[in-house]
């Protein structure tokens, strides 16, 4: 499984580069903190399968990691993705690592 860190995430949104980012966390999570994208519940990703796009980088984020490796490697089992990166340490690595103004839950 392709994965980039918190500061290469950063920087691809500093050089406003082209991908497409999708929160798996739950709706109370997205409350509290997020880094933008789109939300796609965890359950709810191989029912919406067709919002994920093919054609260009894919960065999958989650509290810390776990749920978005899962839902990874089910979309590139399952639907033969290859454009997929997981967030190394989701959202709490990104706001211990980039940005310390986001809420930590």
């Amino acid at each position: 499984m392709k994965e980039i860190d918190s500061k290469e995430l950063k920087k691809m949104f500093d050089n406003k580069e082209d991908f497409q980012l999708i929160d798996v966390r739950e709706d109370y999570e997205v409350e509290i903190a997020t880094l933008g994208g789109e939300h796609i519940p965890m359950a709810e990703v191989l029912n919406q399968v067709e919002r994920v796009q093919k054609t260009k980088k894919v960065v999958i984020h989650c509290r810390s990691g776990k749920r978005s490796a899962a839902v990874i490697q089910a979309l590139e089992t399952q639907h033969g993705f290859t454009n997929l990166y997981n967030l190394q340490g989701g959202i709490l690595a990104y706001a211990d690592q980039v940005d310390s103004t986001l809420t930590k839950y």
